[in-house]
């Protein structure tokens, strides 16, 4: 029987509604509208892109949003103090700067610049570190979407056995801390597995749930998988198709076709992980705006 696809798309559009509720209630109660500060530097296609969805998104809920873009050629010094005039700046709850920043530019600096009550993508240090103790200000977007995606979806990782395939600062190591915490929609036990696994396949048949976070397209086969897993797929891969206009198409880190025989229920790319990071993004400037009204 082919797996139940659990649409990233469809939870997003719920969250955001429910957003979109929360930011009026903020505005009406305290007087506050949620403010996010966008900072991109150059004119990568894919950064343009992904600040302009995140944009769009802001609007949709109502979330004052506010680009800055600097040329290719701007300076860390320019850049640094960007952000500590934006930490000072009571309009702006939330503080996102693009990445990958140009070579010249420290990006661990500039993301260690912003105040971790600001910080909205949770990379900040300080971040982190609460995020391990089961305290952050933030959780990361993505992570967060997988956890969002399990729970609203009837698959709650309480109590299972999770295979995270991917040791990434941005998804695996902060999926692994989130799902692993002593909380409601947590409480799961974590295994993570890497390049450097031995017999990887025989671990990651183990998961109740599979999070395929690799960077690698369709590594994750139908036979590594347990009859009735839920598998979630991160990954994001181009890869050639000459019977596409653009030339390539798009597929995750999953065999998407053959696991969807045997896993209960499993998330397609495009349209799974992908549109809860910046509905999480959102979450968490809504939240930077509640914790700051306080």
């Amino acid at each position: 029987m082919a797996a139940e696809v659990i649409s990233g798309t469809k939870v997003a559009e719920e969250i955001r509604a429910e957003l979109k509720e929360k930011t009026k209630e903020i505005k009406e109660k305290k007087g506050i509208t949620p403010g996010l500060a966008l900072v991109r530097v150059g004119e990568d296609p894919a950064s343009v892109s992904y600040v302009s969805g995140k944009t769009k998104a802001s609007e949709e809920i109502g979330i004052f949003s506010e680009t800055i873009v600097y040329p290719e050629s701007a300076s860390e010094e320019q850049l640094l103090a960007k952000i500590d005039e934006l930490n000072k700046d009571s309009r702006f709850h939330g503080i996102l700067v693009q990445l990958p920043l140009p070579k010249h530019i420290n990006a661990d600096k500039v993301l260690e610049a912003i105040d971790p009550r600001k910080d909205v993508d949770g990379f900040h240090p300080v971040n982190v570190g609460r995020l391990l103790i089961g305290d952050p200000y933030f959780m990361p977007c993505t992570p967060r979407g997988v956890q969002e995606l399990l729970i609203r979806s009837g698959n709650s990782p309480e109590g299972k056995h999770v295979v995270v395939c991917g040791r990434s600062n941005i998804v695996g190591k902060p999926v692994m801390a989130i799902l692993m915490q002593k909380q409601k929609g947590a409480n799961a036990t974590v295994t993570v597995v890497h390049t450097g696994t031995k017999d990887m396949a025989s671990i990651v048949r183990l998961g109740d749930i599979v999070i395929a976070a690799m960077g690698a397209p369709q590594v994750i086969k139908a036979d590594m998988i347990k009859d009735g897993a839920v598998v979630i797929d991160v990954g994001v891969n181009r890869i050639p198709d000459a019977t596409k206009k653009s030339g390539f198409r798009l597929v995750g880190d999953v065999d998407f076709e053959p696991v969807s025989q045997k896993a209960k229920a499993i998330t397609p790319v495009p349209g799974g992980v992908g549109p809860m990071t910046v509905t999480m993004l959102m979450a968490n400037t809504v939240r930077a705006a509640e914790q700051q009204a306080k």
